[in-house]
Formats: structure tokens, C-alpha cells, sequence
């Protein structure tokens, strides 16, 4: 990275860049580029901007310790004693309606994302997009402030986390694709490490001020109609929106747009095919489909993990609100520097090699804490905090091993096709939790369904050849 100011667009791509036997991919022609620090900050304070969902609303604070608690049972069933099976069974149907809630949204974003995806590729339109998402996102924030402690509400609750999930990945397929205009093939690894382990401390501030919050006695506010909770969510939808500036000023499109490929809506299922048999019968391309299948699997359960990782420690180890957020603070703060540390690993080892370890450990670590489950909370600290040091390098280098091996001028399309293909197993991790749960009526057997689904991303990748 040297201090040489950055041009509106990236020069084009020749135009061989998507076809021949070895085609030239965008990082060959980042080498001919250079970029400020100040933009890959810019780039990366993205993450930083949005995470706060991702820590605050979906894994520590809103879902596990407002929206899946007694508080939005029947009066007659949240009088009841906590052990009562009644009542147990009650919360269980709570964590299995949010995973069963986030299973149709993932199912549902795949009559768009393909559209969404090629359309932004066509245009060269990456950063409409990417405010589009992050705009709708911060609305779902938002619109958390209308759901009330009330049986009835509980789905609009659902609603509102589950769509958020959607919105933020269609805001994250257009900032994946900027990385490649941001980065080379000698920095990729540490570039995208830094996105993330930005995203985990932004989670660590955020997480630090709910602290305050609590233990100011939430500055005199009353808790009735769970005041606090949706005045957080609140807070969560203005730091993403505050943050997310830099972002549309500094980075630029990564391509100047494919016009030859606008299609309509019905003609971009017939693209998407297209795009999809074309990486498989090309033999410079066909590790680049093997990996696009397998990290759509381990991709979701990655996500699992954030999703239930904090309804777990509620709901099957009782931690209660300040154990929880101490939790979340130590576990961003480990997954942060681990991710930074795994990007340089990256660089220098492949990213494949990170992702497979990173992998086996978290599905060990898993199966720990589901056969330690009645040892007690250490059991989650240590197993929980073992998952966090692995999760973060996982992403990184997931996106790291993509952007090796994207075609120049395709940037779009194919990173279009990774949150397609991401949207198509995105409802195996919460299907899995939300079915054990279902069958045995205990939340602790969710875990299984987790770690189910990152072994079988585990086993995908084997095969799929590492990167350049």
C-alpha cells in the first residue's frame, strides 16, 4: 500500500480478462494499481459500521436476552417456574420460530440475489447497491423499536432480524467487491483480515457501550415495554448509518460495468445458469465453482454460530445480561486479533490451509460443548471462546480465497454468485438447529445441528484445489 492517490474507476479489463485457458484475474491487474491507506480504511470501517448488528441485535443482546426470553410468552406460561417442561418447551419454540423465521428469509433472498447481483455487475454499480442494503438495513434497526414485549409482536421481531440478515449480505456482496479493487495479490489476505477484525472491534465498542448503559441502571430510563432493548436497537441503526460514510466517499467501483450483460429479471435466471455451467466447464475455472459450493456451506454455518452461539449461552447455560455482554466483549476481542493475525497467515500460507484448520477446530470445539453441556458455564466460556478465535479467520480467508481467483471485469457477477450460492445453503445451519430442537424439545441439541453443517463444508473443501 503507498500513498499514491486512487482514480475514480480501475482501469478497464482487457478483453481477454474472462475467457482462455488462464484467465487474467482482477488482482493481476490491482498489481498495475495503487491505493491509499486512508481508502482500505475507508473500505474497511464498513465492517466496523454494520457489525453492531450482527453483536448487539443478532447474537448477544437483542435476540437472546429480549426476543427469545419468557417475556414474550403467554402471562399464564411466564408465571410458571423456569425448569417447569411447560415453560421450557415454550422458550425452545421461541429459538426454534427465530431459526425457522431465518431459514424462509434465506430461501426467500434467492428470487433476488442472482438479479441483484448481475444487475450491479452490469452497471458497475456496486456502491448504489451497497447503499441500498446498507440503508435498508439500518431501516430493520429501526423498525425494532415497534416490537414490545407481547406474544403477538414476536414475529414482527422475526421479521425485522431475519430480513436485516438479508439486507446486510446484499450489502456485503457489493463491499466484497470492492476489495479486489482495493487490494493485490500480495495483500488480499491482510486487507480483507483487516475488514473483519475491524467489524469485531467495532462489536467490542458497541458491546462496551450497552455495558454503560446497564450498569448506569439504563440512565433512569423505565424497562417497561422492553424500553432499553429497543432504544439499543435504535442506537445500533444511527452508528451504522454514521459509519458507513466513508465508504461511499473514498473507495471506488471496482469495474466500469459490463453493459452486454443487462438482462431482465426473468433473463437473469437464464444468465445465472449460464454464469454457474460456464465456471464448471472451464478448467481455469472449475476450483473457482467447487469452492463456491463449499464455502456456501461452511459460509452458513459460520453465520449459525453468530446467530444461536448467544442463545445458547442464555437459554441452555443460563448466562444472564452482564454475563453475556463481558462474554461478547471477550469473544470479539479474540476473534478481532485472531482474524488480523490469520490475514498476514493467509499471505503467506493460502488461504485454504486457514479455512480447513480453522474449520476442524470449531467443529471440535462444538462437539465439546454439546457433550460438556451439564459441566456448567465454564464449559461455554472456554468452548465458546475456542469457536471465536476460529470463526473470524474463516471469513477472511473465505473472501481472501475468492478474490485469487475472480476473472478480471467479473468481480461483480462472481461475487453476485457468491451470496447467490451463500443464499441457497443459507437455511441448512438454522433448518438443522431449528429441526433438532423440534424433535428432542431441548435447545442444547441445536449445537449439534451447527456443527453438522461446518463438518460438511469441512469435507467440500478437501477436494477443491488451493489458490495461486
Amino acid at each position: 500500500m503507498t500513498d499514491m492517490p486512487d482514480s475514480a474507476h480501475p482501469p478497464a479489463p482487457p478483453a481477454t480478462a474472462d475467457s482462455g485457458a488462464l484467465p487474467v484475474m482482477g488482482l493481476d491487474l490491482a498489481e498495475q494499481r495503487s491505493t491509499t491507506r486512508g481508502t482500505i480504511f475507508a473500505w474497511a470501517l464498513w465492517d466496523w459500521a454494520t457489525q453492531p448488528f450482527n453483536t448487539v441485535i443478532l447474537t448477544f443482546i437483542f435476540t437472546a436476552l429480549y426476543l427469545t426470553t419468557d417475556v414474550f410468552l403467554a402471562p399464564e406460561v411466564r408465571a410458571l417456574a423456569d425448569d417447569d417442561p411447560v415453560k421450557v418447551a415454550a422458550i425452545a419454540d421461541l429459538t426454534s420460530g427465530l431459526g425457522w423465521g431465518t431459514t424462509i428469509a434465506g430461501l426467500l433472498i434467492l428470487a433476488v440475489a442472482p438479479v441483484l447481483g448481475q444487475q450491479a455487475d452490469a452497471a458497475g454499480r456496486q456502491k448504489l447497491w451497497l447503499g441500498i442494503g446498507t440503508g435498508a438495513l439500518a431501516a430493520c434497526m429501526l423498525g425494532l423499536w415497534f416490537v414490545e414485549p407481547a406474544p403477538a409482536l414476536f414475529w414482527l421481531g422475526v421479521a425485522l432480524i431475519s430480513a436485516g440478515t438479508v439486507f446486510g449480505e446484499i450489502a456485503a456482496v457489493n463491499s466484497n467487491a470492492m476489495l479486489v479493487g482495493i487490494a493485490t495479490s500480495k495483500t488480499i489476505g491482510r486487507v480483507s483480515g483487516l475488514g473483519w477484525g475491524f467489524g469485531y472491534l467495532g462489536g467490542i465498542v458497541a458491546l462496551v457501550l450497552v455495558i454503560v448503559f446497564y450498569v448506569a441502571d439504563w440512565f433512569g430510563l423505565s424497562e417497561e415495554g422492553g424500553l432499553p432493548f429497543r432504544l439499543i436497537a435504535v442506537g445500533c441503526a444511527l452508528w451504522t448509518i454514521a459509519f458507513s460514510i466513508p465508504i461511499f466517499l473514498k473507495v471506488p467501483e471496482p469495474s466500469l460495468g459490463r453493459p452486454e450483460r443487462r438482462a431482465g429479471f426473468l433473463q437473469s435466471y437464464r444468465l445465472l445458469v449460464r454464469d454457474v455451467t460456464g465456471l464448471y466447464r472451464s478448467p481455469a475455472t472449475r476450483h473457482t465453482f467447487w469452492f463456491l459450493l463449499s464455502s456456501a456451506v461452511f459460509r452458513d454455518g459460520l453465520a449459525g454460530v453468530f446467530t444461536f452461539g448467544a442463545v445458547i449461552a442464555s437459554a441452555v447455560f443460563g448466562f444472564e445480561f452482564l454475563d453475556l455482554v463481558i462474554f461478547g466483549v471477550a469473544a470479539n476481542l479474540i476473534a478481532g486479533i485472531s482474524t488480523i493475525v490469520a490475514g498476514r497467515l493467509d499471505d503467506r500460507f493460502g488461504p485454504k490451509r486457514i479455512i480447513l484448520f480453522s474449520l476442524a477446530a470449531m467443529v471440535v470445539s462444538g462437539l465439546a460443548v454439546f457433550a460438556l453441556v451439564g459441566a456448567g458455564r465454564t464449559v461455554f466460556w472456554i468452548g465458546g471462546l475456542a469457536l471465536c478465535v476460529f470463526v473470524g479467520p474463516a471469513q477472511a480467508a473465505s473472501r481472501s480465497f475468492l478474490a485469487r481467483v475472480t476473472p478480471a471485469g467479473r468481480e461483480g457477477e462472481i461475487f453476485g454468485l457468491y451470496a447467490t450460492t451463500g443464499r441457497a445453503a443459507s437455511w441448512m445451519a438454522s433448518a438443522a438447529w431449528a429441526a433438532l430442537i423440534a424433535i428432542t424439545g431441548q435447545t442444547a441439541f441445536g449445537i449439534l445441528g451447527l456443527v453438522i453443517v461446518l463438518l460438511a463444508g469441512f469435507l467440500l473443501l478437501l477436494p477443491v484445489r488451493a489458490t495461486r
